[in-house]
């Protein structure tokens, strides 16, 4: 899959540099994978859940949150946001898919 805002990770890693190695992992599967809808994304990522227009994957155990928008059909993975568990529990992400 083509990945789109690798910056949004790279300005997250740099607040949190733990981070790092969890995202740098997933952005290299998600790079090999073929995933035709979410339920081939959670044969890969079993906690991958679908919020609206978004896929919420955990990240590093579940200290982090990444936001993604998947066009299975384009096989493109857009980042919409990387937050900390505290910053998820808010909530204000959901508007940004249709939630």
């Amino acid at each position: 899959m083509l990945v789109i805002g690798r910056k949004t990770i790279g300005l997250f890693v740099g607040q949190y540099a733990d981070s790092q190695s969890s995202l740098a992992a997933w952005l290299a599967v998600v790079e090999r994978a073929d995933w035709k809808n979410i339920v081939d994304a959670r044969q890969t990522y079993p906690h991958a859940d679908a919020v609206g227009t978004c896929t919420v994957f955990n990240i590093k155990g579940n200290h982090y949150r990444l936001i993604v928008r998947i066009d299975y059909r384009a096989q493109t993975t857009y980042i919409k946001k990387v937050l900390t568990h505290a910053e998820y529990d808010k909530e204000k992400w959901k508007k940004d898919c249709g939630g």
